[in-house]
């Protein structure tokens, strides 16, 4: 469930997120291990788009993000 806020504070905090099929599953990957310990995230930005490359070939996807949540 995604909170709304008027009044309080946001804290955003930076996480790179890793997968082997393509950007947006990394960046799904960071979001959804996040939501495992942080509750209310509002939203996500994306920073940075990296790749490893071996053999010649893409070998791992990586997205460095900054994710807000609600701070309680």
């Amino acid at each position: 469930m995604t909170e709304s806020i008027d009044n309080g504070a946001i804290k955003i905090i930076e996480i790179m997120g890793l997968s082997t099929t393509g950007f947006e599953d990394a960046l799904d990957q960071a979001v959804t291990k996040a939501a495992e310990s942080i509750k209310g995230i509002t939203s996500v930005e994306v920073t940075h788009q990296t790749a490893t490359v071996r053999d010649g070939k893409v070998a791992r996807y990586e997205v460095t993000a900054k994710l807000s949540f609600v701070v309680r």
